[in-house]
């Protein structure tokens, strides 16, 4: 049988009665709890994000399944690569469970098809040069475990990332995660601890990603696409620190010409 921790009653009784400041010092105590539980599973990490960078330098693409908060962080997760790191936007892929309207409201129900994750994939002609990430704090989701079971059928390399040890999901996945965090300060809302756990791990996945992708260069996004002013301004004090510019308007123009740092000093230097 498995023991879900994610849906063991809080620590903290009668929340109703306490002072915001009881409130909020109690979320905050719970949350130091995730960095830890992390920690502990750092070879693990690894070892997906070692698949991952293997996959995707191999020309492959990295996707993300799963339901309800967990779905929506993979799409988040996915949809930042590009601007922050200039990749396609068909590199890392989001799929949530119920579709993008899931995104902002609660699909009934679409959490427990287990056939419809692999149709989802089939849209995007999956393959053997792809891997696949379930996300699912619970561990039990029917729609990213068969997800995955039908990767796994193809060939396909998957990973997992949940909250709760010896969970199924971890049983279909070539390299599990399972980030035990414990019970939620509200009994079983895992948009919350279970929810930060998971973004960070997929933080984890994704920046050592793109690191190995080589759209890292030192410690800047020298990829990054220019999207607002704010960016701009960041790429300008880049440039300037690898390029000899006269001014700041000079280094601005070269970077809004070429479009990127790395374009920019690549046509300079060529």
């Amino acid at each position: 049988m498995i023991v879900k921790t994610t849906e063991q009653d809080s620590h903290y009784r009668h929340l109703e009665k306490m002072s915001i400041e009881e409130i909020l010092v109690s979320i905050n105590t719970e949350d130091k709890k995730v960095p830890l539980a992390i920690e502990a599973v750092i070879p693990q990490i690894t070892a997906l994000s070692e698949a991952i960078a293997d996959k995707l330098l191999s020309g492959g693409r990295l996707f993300y399944i799963g339901a309800g908060t967990s779905g929506r962080l993979g799409v988040v997760d996915a949809s930042e690569c590009p601007p922050t790191y200039g990749v396609p936007h068909g590199l890392v892929i989001g799929i949530i469970a119920g579709g993008n309207n899931a995104m902002f409201k609660a699909v009934e129900f679409a959490e427990d098809d287990t056939e419809q994750a692999w149709k989802d994939l089939s849209e995007y002609a999956v393959n053997t040069q792809d891997v696949v990430v379930g996300i699912a704090a619970s561990g039990t989701t029917p729609y990213v475990i068969g997800g995955l079971s039908k990767c796994r059928e193809n060939g396909i390399v998957t990973g997992s990332i949940s909250c709760n040890a010896n969970s199924p999901v971890s049983a279909v996945a070539d390299h599990p995660i399972e980030v035990v965090v414990g019970p939620e300060f509200v009994t079983g809302s895992t948009r919350m601890k279970s929810g930060t756990a998971q973004k960070l791990v997929l933080n984890m996945l994704s920046t050592s990603a793109m690191i190995q992708l080589g759209r890292v260069e030192d410690n800047k996004m020298v990829n990054m696409q220019l999207t607002n002013e704010k960016l701009v301004d960041r790429g300008v004090k880049m440039l300037m620190s690898k390029v000899a510019f006269n001014t700041y308007d000079e280094a601005k123009e070269a970077l809004l010409k070429f479009g990127s740092v790395k374009k920019t000093v690549d046509a300079l230097k060529g």
